[in-house]
């Protein structure tokens, strides 16, 4: 277990004065993910709210090296950096060793960088990768992303008399960075900080080895329709729906972190959806058949994680 005390002593390296939304939990993300880190760390961010927002010129809210390249090369660009710093190490030239950390939102993860990431990945480049999930392009207007959820309101996808919102199931992004065979790949969020604090280290030290993947839950508060305060609150009700489930793979073995089950703390996807103005539209009785459409996929994939986790899903 992490101990909250002793992690919060640690040299903050992302710090106040970024012009991101009030109560966005994209900087904790961040300041955490550097936090976590053993060793001095690279950073390669894609463009996104993080990037735009701690990066205004002439200032930045970045203590460490950091660069930003375009949208789809955040892991092409520390595939880079890494292979730099191998060489130059073995010329003699420098001699040190970093942790290298990319940090991208879903647009730039699961859509546009997926070609990049894959390709470092397969290469065998060793980075951590954090992905900060908001569920949409929220940089530039909450566009729809293969991670909105089924029936999301965007503004791509709205809600009109034929259409009721995005009409394709969400991407599960987290089982294709399995399918890599990296060391290690999880699913975090802030409402179980030291769950959340545990993976970082453990995906840093897994880079020793292999690329590691962390894909972290981070509700947008003005493209979910929520309040400024609410987004720790958001990703509690998201875990024990089991929209969001708390898992590991290391070395190819499913660990599930949290059951809501076994406390008896499991409730329907209704109390995550009717905290957001994009899902607004479900909650009129005529539309009941559409959240019972999300339930079932809710409940699909969490039967699916819970065999793959080695738990029964008959004894529920």
């Amino acid at each position: 277990m992490v101990n909250i005390k002793e992690f919060a002593k640690r040299e903050v390296k992302l710090v106040g004065g970024h012009r991101l939304c009030a109560g966005c939990p994209a900087p904790t993300i961040g300041k955490l993910a550097l936090m976590a880190a053993d060793k001095e760390v690279i950073v390669s961010s894609a463009t996104g709210c993080l990037e735009v927002s701690t990066t205004i010129y002439p200032y930045s809210a970045w203590k460490v090296p950091w660069m930003h390249t375009a949208f789809e090369n955040t892991a092409a660009n520390i595939a880079g950096v890494e292979t730099a710093v191998k060489v130059l190490n073995r010329k003699g030239i420098i001699k040190k060793d970093f942790r290298y950390l990319c940090i991208a939102g879903d647009g730039g993860t699961y859509d546009i960088g997926l070609q990049a990431l894959s390709g470092a990945i397969e290469r065998g480049h060793k980075f951590l990768y954090v992905c900060y999930d908001n569920e949409s392009y929220s940089n530039t207007g909450i566009q729809r992303s293969s991670a909105t959820p089924l029936f999301a309101n965007t503004t791509t996808d709205p809600v009109g008399d034929i259409r009721k919102g995005k009409q394709e199931l969400r991407k599960n992004f987290t089982e294709i960075m399995v399918a890599h065979n990296m060391k290690y790949i999880a699913q975090a969020a802030l409402s179980n900080i030291q769950d959340m604090i545990m993976k970082l280290e453990k995906g840093y030290k897994a880079t020793d080895h292999t690329a590691a993947f962390i894909n972290i839950f981070s509700p947008c508060i003005p493209g979910w329709g929520i309040h400024d305060g609410d987004a720790v609150m958001l990703s509690k009700i998201a875990v024990d729906t089991c929209f969001w489930p708390l898992y590991e793979v290391e070395d190819g073995q499913y660990k599930l972190n949290y059951n809501p089950e076994e406390s008896g703390k499991k409730i329907p996807i209704i109390e995550f959806l009717k905290l957001q103005s994009r899902f607004r539209h479900l909650l009129d009785p005529k539309n009941a058949d559409l959240i019972a459409e999300f339930q079932k996929d809710v409940d699909d994939r969490w039967d699916k994680l819970k065999k793959k986790c080695g738990i029964r899903t008959d004894l529920v």
